[in-house]
């Protein structure tokens, strides 16, 4: 990533945003939605100490994107937590362009009925849910169970717009395969859709050539992953690319835009990458 390896015991945050902002700047997409990351919390609501690898408080996020108007705040609230209605207008109020959540990593039970109102005050103004579906290999995982996207049923009743991160496709060789049946959940329910992130890394891909065929391309969003590594071989080893695309993605050294244009050598469409700003909840929507 460029971040020199002193950073990982001072200042890292600072070196991280420094090396986020070179590389944005010196991109050819237009906006960044940055992504919080809530704490783990037990059912009852209890923060569960000594779990979760990884917090992004909203705060944090809030203010990089007031700084910088090109980054749009996405925020992470856990809905089992006492104050979780304050939070989530408190993140509404300061401009908050989505919600993001990873069950499987947070303990969040999206089936639970106890957050209708939380699901409910989300649809209310607009603002889309994009929630992690399928296997997770980053990040520590609390409940494997809540990988399926079946589990986010119960938002999409609610009215809220639900973006499946990965498309719910399998990250490791021994994963479930859950696409099918985010595939069938589509056509159930017109507020879903899926992204693409994580697409150039082994088994995630794979669902490319679906992903590219109607209707499912209509429901896909551009998702890039970072700072997930990205590599033009698996493209490449897949048949989705030729060899002489993948020489011209090697030698681009901004792994962002490197993501974006293996993306559209892989052949998904102009809307693809457009199309999320008809989803985003903008500030104007208040």
């Amino acid at each position: 990533m460029g971040v020199p390896l002193s950073a990982l015991f001072r200042n890292l945050d600072q070196h991280y945003l420094r090396r986020l902002l070179t590389l944005t700047e010196h991109c050819t997409l237009d906006a960044f939605v940055l992504l919080a990351q809530e704490q783990v919390y037990d059912d009852h609501g209890r923060l569960a100490k000594g779990w979760g690898t990884a917090y992004v408080p909203n705060d944090y996020v809030l203010s990089v994107a007031k700084q910088f108007p090109r980054f749009l705040p996405a925020v992470s609230v856990h809905p089992a937590r006492p104050d979780a209605m304050d939070e989530l207008n408190r993140c509404i109020d300061a401009g908050a362009v989505m919600m993001k959540c990873l069950p499987m990593c947070q303990n969040i039970d999206t089936t639970n009925p106890r957050f209708k109102r939380f699901w409910e005050r989300m649809a209310e103004v607009r603002m889309p849910l994009l929630a992690h579906a399928g296997g997770e290999h980053t990040l520590q995982v609390v409940r494997p169970d809540f990988a399926d996207p079946d589990r986010l049923e119960f938002p999409l009743q609610c009215g809220v717009t639900v973006i499946a991160a990965h498309a719910a496709a399998k990250s490791g060789l021994f994963d479930t395969q859950y696409f099918p049946r985010l595939i069938s959940m589509m056509e159930r329910h017109p507020n879903l859709y899926a992204d693409n992130s994580a697409f150039n890394c082994n088994f995630r891909g794979q669902v490319t050539p679906q992903c590219l065929q109607t209707p499912v391309v209509e429901r896909i969003v551009y998702g890039s992953d970072f700072p997930v590594p990205c590599f033009p071989f698996f493209p490449w080893i897949q048949g989705q690319i030729d060899w002489a695309t993948y020489q011209r993605a090697a030698r681009i050294p901004n792994p962002i835009e490197r993501d974006y244009q293996l993306k559209r050598a892989m052949g998904f469409p102009e809307e693809t990458f457009t199309r999320i700003g008809k989803l985003l909840r903008m500030p104007q929507e208040k």
